[in-house]
């Protein structure tokens, strides 16, 4: 197949759940496929990370975008502009006329097989018509995550604000999803929010490719993990991050502390907001920024926690911890969509005192936070690597492409079958 890759960025650094799972995916694509991708040039990006985007396509593709530094007359422009912008904030801030021309361009030139639209943000600047079948590969439901970001506002003006953003979002993501002739959803979780949040909008059944893990690099690691440290990775810079580890800083850390009082606490990932910066002030608690290499700190804690009260999408945070065989404590957001079992492969809890008693428990009952381990890592390994993943992803894409040109089998002809890869493979 020939394909076209939208994205708002680079997938490289990969810093970010999203770009995790998209890169898997698209690295078992590229092996059979021909990939072209198309997305924004940031300013920060470096030369390695777009030479890196050869491994998983054939083709890079950007244009030139750049945000308003803030307190700068353009910013207060633009924010003015989404004031009254009917398009939700989070899309609108990438609709562009270059990005579109050279979309445009890509498909007047180059006969694809199938437009893909990964996230939301790309499809601002998709034209209304296609030369072939596309396919809108949501990784969260983010009219779901606008309306949490409401729920748990702190005051009324942030309340009402976040609940505009939540009906534009809403609004929006209804109209995309009915412009697309395949839409992929990470879990059953999503798909059935999809399906009633916007029952009559979808041209066939939502298809779920659901969550994988690279455990042949997220593995247990040999030394012994602080006795009451606690783990917390993720990219920090992302409100229901930000939110979970104050709202954990704030309202579990001291329960569990009154038990067990040398707790410690880090706080691993990218981009850390003042918000987050600021509980490095608190005794025991790390915030690291960006590292190069998360598994040394997720080795380092007794217990991973997750205490999440915004979200969508699936955590691949929680599966990387569970391949390094570790004990999750997690609210229900924070596990939802993942196929775990409460009790057996990770902790649920919702309230405080309930979260931080599973901690507690966990950090002083060895044989039960080993059962927890054990069964984790067994249970992604067994069923959740990437490769599966992947293959269910291109599984569901040729099916579109050949039905979009009217014919079960016509992909045949753009590169070698799974008969004739297995057969070359047994070759070599």
């Amino acid at each position: 197949m020939k394909l076209l890759w939208l994205n708002a960025g680079l997938l490289l650094p990969l810093d970010k759940g999203g770009k995790l799972r998209t890169w898997h995916i698209m690295r078992h694509l590229a092996a059979r496929h021909e990939i072209t991708y198309l997305a924004f040039a940031e300013p920060a990006q470096t030369a390695a990370d777009r030479d890196g985007m050869r491994e998983v396509s054939a083709r890079l593709e950007t244009v030139p975008r750049t945000d308003a530094a803030k307190g700068t007359w353009r910013f207060y422009a633009d924010a003015a502009r989404y004031v009254v912008d009917p398009v939700p904030y989070a899309v609108a801030k990438y609709r562009s006329a270059a990005y579109r021309a050279r979309l445009e361009q890509l498909l007047a030139a180059g006969r694809f097989d199938a437009v893909v639209c990964d996230f939301l943000p790309p499809v601002v600047n998709l034209p209304q018509r296609l030369p072939c079948p596309s396919i809108l590969f949501t990784h969260n439901v983010e009219a779901e995550i606008w309306r949490r970001h409401a729920d748990n506002a702190g005051n009324a003006v942030s309340r009402r604000l976040l609940a505009q953003q939540w009906q534009r979002m809403l609004r929006f993501e209804r109209e995309a999803l009915a412009r697309f002739d395949l839409v992929l959803a990470v879990s059953d979780a999503d798909r059935q929010t999809f399906e009633r949040l916007y029952p009559n909008s979808l041209k066939a059944p939502v298809h779920v490719v659901q969550t994988g893990v690279d455990t042949s690099f997220f593995t247990p690691h040999a030394s012994t993990p602080d006795r009451a440290h606690l783990v917390f990775t993720g990219s920090m810079d992302w409100l229901p991050n930000e939110d979970g580890v104050v709202y954990f800083c704030r309202e579990i850390l001291p329960l569990i502390r009154a038990q067990e009082p040398t707790a410690t606490f880090s706080i691993v990932g990218r981009s850390p907001t003042p918000a987050v910066r600021r509980l490095a002030a608190e005794h025991g608690v790390e915030v690291t920024g960006r590292v190069d290499d998360v598994r040394p700190h997720i080795a380092r804690g007794a217990v991973y926690v997750v205490p999440l009260r915004i979200g969508g999408g699936t955590r691949l945070k929680i599966f990387e911890a569970m391949s390094m065989a570790k004990a999750v404590v997690s609210t229900a957001i924070g596990a939802e969509g993942l196929p775990v079992t409460p009790g057996r492969d990770v902790i649920i809890a919702d309230e405080p005192e309930r979260f931080a008693a599973g901690v507690v428990r966990l950090i002083r009952d060895r044989p039960a936070r080993q059962a927890v381990e054990q069964a984790a890592r067994r249970l992604v390994v067994e069923r959740y690597d990437w490769s599966a993943v992947a293959t269910d992803f291109e599984d569901a894409v040729e099916g579109a492409a050949a039905a979009g040109r009217g014919t079960p089998d016509a992909g045949a002809e753009d590169g070698p079958t799974r008969a004739d890869e297995s057969e070359r493979r047994a070759i070599a």
